[in-house]
C-alpha cells in the first residue's frame, strides 16, 4: 500500500499561498482569543495564590466570603492569639497581626470624571504584619509610624491611581493621610493595596472590630490542630484557613468566570475559523480533481486521498496554532487590572502562558483544522477514477 509523502501536503499549502496565509490568519486570531483568556485566569489564579504563605493562617468570620465581610471582636482576637500553634519571634513576641480591611473609592490616573474612580483595598496593619509577609518590601520612601495618619502604597496602585505617589495626601475617613512609602509585594494582591495603622484605620472608619487575625504557625504541620481548636471552641464562631487557600478560594470564581467567557468568545470564533478552513479544502479538492484521478489510477487508495487532504487541514491548524501562541506570549508583558468579585476592589495581574495553556490550544487548533478538513478530504477520497479523469 503507498502512501502519499506528507511533502506533497505541505507543496499544495505553498502553492496556494494566499488562501493559506488567510485560513491560517483566522485560526491563529482564535487560538490567540482562547489562549489569552487563558492566560488571564491562570494570571489572575497565580497573583492571588502567591499572595498567601503556606506557613500563615488567616482567621475570619464563619460564612464570611472575604475579610471585608467579617468582623472579629478584639476579645476573639486575644483568644485567637494565645493558642499554642502560634509562631514565637524575637523577644518572646508572638506572631500574630489583627488587622482591619475597608474599601475606599480613588480616582485613576489621567481621568477625572467620577466614573473612572475605583474602589481599593485599605488594609489597616500591626508591626507584626510586615514580619509574617516578607515579600513586600520598602522600594521608596519610609515605613509609616504607628499611632499617626501616614501610609504606604503598593507600586500597582502607585502606577494607576492619583494622588498615591510619595507625599502625596488623600483625604478618606474624615481626615488627611500623608504617603510616606511605596512597598513591592512581587506578583501578588498586596500590590494593589493601601497599608496603614489599625488603630487608626478602625477610628477613621469607626469600626469597632478587626477584618481578620493572622498569625505564623509554629510548625506547618500544626495546622490541623489550630483549625480545630479555633472552629471548635464555643466563645468563637470562626473559621481559620492556611493563607494560600483563602486566596486561592478567593480566586476561583473570577478565573470560572473568566474560562467561561473566553470558551463563549471561542466557541464563536472558531466557527469562522472552521468555515474558513472548509472553504479552503473544498476549493484545493476542486482544483486538483485530475490530480485525485491519476493519484488513484497510480493505485492510492481511497485512505491515502483522505489521509494526505486531512494532513493538509492538519498542518493548517498546526501553523495557526503556532502563530497564534506566538502572538499571545507578547501578553505576558502587559499588567491589566479587574475587579475581584469576592472584595469589590480593583486587582492587578499580569497574563501568564503556562504549559497546560499551551498544550489545550494547540489541540483546540489541531481539533479545528480537522474539523474543517474533514467534509472535503471525505469528497476527495470518494471520487471515482474514471469521473475524476474526465473533469480533469
Amino acid at each position: 500500500m503507498m502512501a502519499v509523502p506528507l511533502s506533497y501536503s505541505m507543496r499544495n499549502l505553498w502553492k496556494r499561498r494566499l488562501t493559506t496565509v488567510l485560513t491560517v490568519s483566522g485560526m491563529a486570531l482564535v487560538v490567540f482569543v482562547f489562549a489569552a483568556i487563558l492566560m488571564m485566569a491562570a494570571g489572575l489564579q497565580k497573583t492571588l495564590v502567591e499572595t498567601g504563605s503556606a506557613d500563615n493562617v488567616v482567621v475570619i468570620r464563619k460564612g464570611s466570603a472575604s475579610e471585608v465581610m467579617s468582623g472579629i471582636e478584639r476579645g476573639q482576637a486575644s483568644i485567637v492569639e494565645m493558642l499554642p500553634q502560634v509562631a514565637i519571634g524575637g523577644q518572646g513576641r508572638r506572631l500574630v497581626a489583627k488587622e482591619v480591611v475597608v474599601l475606599i473609592a480613588l480616582p485613576k490616573r489621567g481621568e477625572g470624571k467620577t466614573s473612572s474612580h475605583s474602589n481599593v483595598l485599605v488594609r489597616g496593619i500591626q508591626e507584626t504584619s510586615m514580619m509574617l509577609r516578607p515579600q513586600v518590601k520598602l522600594v521608596a520612601g519610609r515605613m509609616f509610624r504607628m499611632g499617626s495618619s501616614e501610609i504606604i502604597v503598593g507600586n500597582s496602585i502607585a502606577k494607576r491611581f492619583e494622588g498615591v505617589g510619595l507625599q502625596g495626601t488623600l483625604n478618606w475617613g474624615m481626615r488627611q493621610w500623608t504617603v510616606v512609602g511605596i512597598f513591592d509585594a512581587g506578583n501578588t494582591g498586596f500590590s494593589s493595596e493601601i497599608w496603614g495603622d489599625v488603630d487608626q484605620v478602625m477610628q477613621a472608619f469607626r469600626r469597632p472590630v478587626y477584618s481578620s487575625v493572622l498569625f505564623k504557625l509554629s510548625d506547618p504541620a500544626a495546622f490541623p490542630a489550630a483549625q480545630k481548636a479555633v472552629e471548635t471552641d464555643p466563645r468563637l464562631t470562626l473559621e481559620a484557613k492556611r493563607e494560600t487557600r483563602y486566596y486561592l478560594d478567593q480566586s476561583e470564581i473570577m478565573a470560572k468566570f473568566l474560562r467561561i467567557l473566553g470558551l463563549s468568545l471561542t466557541v464563536i470564533f472558531s466557527v469562522g475559523a472552521i468555515i474558513g478552513a472548509m472553504i479552503t479544502m473544498y476549493s484545493a479538492v476542486a482544483n486538483r480533481i485530475g490530480e485525485i484521478g491519476t493519484m488513484r489510477a497510480l493505485g492510492f487508495r481511497r485512505r491515502n486521498i483522505l489521509a494526505a487532504f486531512l494532513a493538509e487541514s492538519l498542518l493548517l491548524g498546526i501553523i495557526g496554532g503556532l502563530t497564534g501562541l506566538f502572538f499571545a506570549s507578547f501578553m505576558q508583558f502587559i499588567t491589566v487590572s479587574t475587579v475581584n468579585f469576592q472584595n469589590f476592589s480593583e486587582l492587578a495581574f499580569q497574563f501568564t502562558l503556562t504549559g497546560p495553556i499551551v498544550l489545550q490550544s494547540m489541540v483546540f487548533a489541531i481539533v479545528m483544522g480537522l474539523i474543517g478538513g474533514m467534509l472535503p478530504a471525505l469528497r476527495a477520497s470518494r471520487m471515482q477514477i474514471v469521473e475524476a479523469l474526465r473533469a480533469a
